[in-house]
């Protein structure tokens, strides 16, 4: 099962639960849904995590976790899926989400002069918000939906070639 290899990568309850960061939750860390990982939790969490990384904040493992809590997934998988977005991998996604939401408001976007830095992102951050916020809507809810089912469809596909194999 999905879940001996995920176990054996991800810390046990006891260390997340002491954890400097995350005792702002206190007594809510000891739900044991939190912990559990079966089908659902699991794609539960992928899909907040995914969602969560669109947002455009420094706190995204603190709103995963507290995401993960609210909506009873696992919460280590939601904060680690969260890493995907990470200095590297942030500005193209951010800029395909600005390019999407530039698209569904049919407003022009200035893809020939693009240049990424923190003085062109000040600077045209009055014009571009709109467009971007829901660009990281629509790409975090498609991501979302389309990870939930991946997950639930991968993790079913292995509990059955491993049935199979008995």
């Amino acid at each position: 099962m999905p879940k001996r290899i995920i176990n054996k990568y991800f810390p046990d309850s006891d260390s997340i639960k002491k954890h400097k960061h995350l005792k702002v939750f206190g007594t809510l860390l000891h739900n044991p849904n939190l912990w559990h990982l079966n089908r659902r939790s699991f794609a539960g969490a992928i899909a907040v995590g995914l969602f969560i990384a669109f947002i455009p904040l420094p706190t995204q493992m603190l709103i995963a976790a507290a995401a993960a809590i609210i909506l009873h997934v696992n919460l280590p998988v939601s904060v680690a899926t969260v890493w995907i977005t990470n200095p590297i991998t942030m500005p193209p996604m951010f800029y395909a989400a600005y390019w999407i939401g530039a698209l569904i408001m049919d407003t022009p976007s200035n893809a020939q002069d693009f240049e990424f830095s923190i003085d062109m992102l000040m600077s045209s951050l009055g014009s571009s918000w709109k467009p971007f916020l829901l660009g990281c809507f629509v790409l975090g809810t498609s991501s979302a939906g389309l990870g939930y089912a991946l997950a639930r469809g991968v993790w079913r596909w292995i509990v059955i070639k491993r049935w199979l194999a008995r």
